[in-house]
């Protein structure tokens, strides 16, 4: 990474404040790009999912470690819980998505109620045997549409049925002479085990899924500071955790320098990522203390206050750079936490140096993250809230005494509800990636980078003002 003519600024600075000049390229495809990280986490493409409660739960993990990537589970998920959604993502196909599967006497109701939390439009109706029977479409709510039928009645005919060994190039030809959408897939019992659009198929030729050594799609999750960390980093490996993170809003501080040095002692056998840091000491003190990658960001994220509440943060691109700059003396990497609004902020990151970058908010607005779907006058929205707010405060000090309790709520930090609307352009967390992917590679290209190393190592940096920022943002309607 270098600055046009040599210049680089004295002062700290944001992703808004950089363009990327354009070197000589001798690539002639963006898909000549390699976008794989090489920092223990698997990731095929550099996106790693925020630990926040309203973006990280099963559908979010499975959905994006099958293009590739990595979600990491928030600390405050029962252990039970997490056992249940990592055995969940570990029992998925790696090409075929997993629908939303009723019965035949279940109601329309319930249908259209579980059909938004995926992104393909329809639920799956299966016999007593688990074979695909019919499928229900996606409705919106009328006097057309009879919410207390039974899906016997109310379910269509399946157009596509395919064994689950088809290629997905064959399954997009079938789709595509048969005039639909989507494929159901069955195994050799002809019992269900996915559903694969026309999309589907082609991002299965494009992406590559994040697996473990066992073929089986990788999740994360993260354990706090306080209680017994490496006990219950213990049981989330024993339930099949393949990274952890060691989380806190303050990371360069004791307690995490010692609750770190714990786990890592333990020797569990899987990555340790822990954070927040913003400096170059931080990222050295974290690294000698355990961590194979640090967790840089305090304050860029759309749902935190620190900045306002505190004054206390750093510019991220400047942040990631310094920290990322430390961490590689020592042989390890950085995740740029926070502050991405654009796929130009996750080229930018990965020109600073981060491995991976973590998205939260961008995520909570598509149909795989959590929260419900509501709707309003302006489209439909779900509801985010960060992780150090009064929701989520008082979700994690349930257990404790009401004193407690009510001490702590006077200082959350965060907000505590947020509407994040569904894009209906890219309502799926797979649409995102694809605008982000498609930008990053196209930077690659821009810079005569074969892979995410390269990209650092060559690209050049400029420094712009707002209205340079501002010139750079397309206007649909014309000037």
């Amino acid at each position: 990474m270098r600055f046009l003519d040599g210049h680089q600024p004295d002062h700290d600075l944001t992703y808004d404040d950089l363009f990327i000049v354009p070197n000589r390229s001798e690539l002639a495809s963006r898909f000549d790009v390699d976008i794989a990280t090489h920092d223990g986490t698997g990731t095929t493409v550099p996106l790693v999912v925020a630990n926040m409660t309203a973006i990280a739960g099963k559908r979010m993990a499975e959905t994006v470690a099958r293009r590739g990537g990595l979600v990491v589970l928030p600390q405050d998920v029962p252990i039970e819980a997490a056992s249940d959604t990592i055995a969940f993502v570990k029992s998925r196909h790696l090409v075929a998505d997993t629908p939303v599967v009723l019965g035949p006497g279940d109601l329309m109701a319930h249908a259209q109620a579980l059909i938004p939390k995926r992104a393909h439009g329809c639920a799956v109706v299966v016999d007593d045997d688990g074979r695909p029977i019919g499928l229900v479409p996606r409705a919106q709510p009328g006097p057309d549409v009879d919410m207390f039928s039974d899906l016997r009645s109310a379910m269509t005919p399946i157009g596509v049925l395919l064994p689950d060994t088809t290629d997905p190039r064959t399954v997009f030809d079938t789709l595509t002479e048969a005039n639909t959408g989507l494929a159901v897939l069955v195994d050799a019992d002809e019992r269900l085990t996915g559903v694969l659009t026309r999309v589907g198929a082609l991002r299965a030729g494009i992406y590559r899924p994040n697996v473990d050594a066992h073929d089986r799609l990788r999740i994360a999750t993260a354990v706090g500071i306080n209680g017994d960390v490496v006990g219950k980093a213990r049981a989330l490996v024993d339930a099949g955790a393949d990274l952890l993170v060691v989380d806190t809003a303050h990371g360069h501080q004791a307690k995490m320098l010692t609750a770190l040095a714990a786990v890592a002692q333990a020797d569990l056998g899987v990555p340790i990522a822990a954070g927040n840091v913003v400096s170059a000491q931080g990222a050295k003190d974290l690294v000698d203390a355990g961590a194979s990658i640090v967790k840089v960001g305090v304050g860029p994220g759309a749902m935190c206050t620190t900045r306002m509440m505190t004054g206390v943060g750093r510019p991220q691109f400047s942040a990631v750079a310094d920290c990322a700059a430390a961490a590689r003396e020592l042989d390890a990497a950085v995740w740029a936490d926070g502050g991405v609004r654009h796929p130009r902020d996750v080229a930018l990151a990965i020109a600073a140096g981060a491995s991976n970058v973590m998205i939260g908010s961008w995520f909570a607005g598509t149909y795989e993250s959590p929260g419900d779907l509501h709707t309003d006058a302006s489209g439909e929205y779900k509801v985010s809230f960060g992780m150090a707010s009064k929701r989520a405060v008082a979700a994690r000090s349930s257990a404790d005494e009401a004193y407690d309790r009510a001490r702590k709520a006077l200082f959350e930090e965060g907000i505590s509800s947020s509407r994040i609307r569904i894009d209906p352009e890219r309502p799926s967390v797979e649409d995102l990636i694809d605008h982000i992917c498609a930008g990053l590679r196209s930077t690659a290209t821009y810079t005569g980078a074969r892979d995410l190393a390269e990209l650092h190592e060559k690209v050049v940096l400029g420094v712009q003002s707002a209205a340079g920022f501002a010139e750079g943002r397309p206007l649909p309607g014309g000037w």
